[in-house]
């Protein structure tokens, strides 16, 4: 029989988010030759010691997804020629990920998976 006190509350294991954040601030430098979201890409892709169904998981799989998901719009974008059909997909393409972005911090900020 052990002699835990009866007042004393189960203890909770809390995930560190911290590699979300800084993978989410990464993301957010895109304007710089989009150096930052490759380098974050990459940093995503060698995470393996992380457990899928967390909420850190979970918005790795959100950044990996938004990241490629944003490959479609600039490869459209390059692919077609006339400049005002081009940079519509552009603007469309750096809007959505803006939003991911945003939405996917605010998240992991709230302790959320998406």
């Amino acid at each position: 029989m052990s002699m835990m006190p009866s007042n004393t509350l189960p203890v909770q294991q809390v995930e560190d988010n911290s590699l979300g954040h800084f993978l989410y601030g990464l993301m957010s430098a895109f304007p710089l030759f989009f150096v930052p979201v490759l380098l974050s890409l990459w940093f995503n892709l060698i995470q393996k010691n992380i457990n899928p169904n967390s909420v850190l998981g979970s918005h790795l799989r959100w950044q990996r997804m938004s990241i490629i998901g944003l490959c479609p719009f600039f490869i459209a974008g390059y692919w077609l020629s006339p400049l005002w059909l081009s940079l519509p997909m552009y603007i469309l393409g750096v809007s959505w990920f803006s939003y991911r972005i945003f939405k996917g911090w605010i998240s992991l900020n709230d302790g959320i998976a998406v």
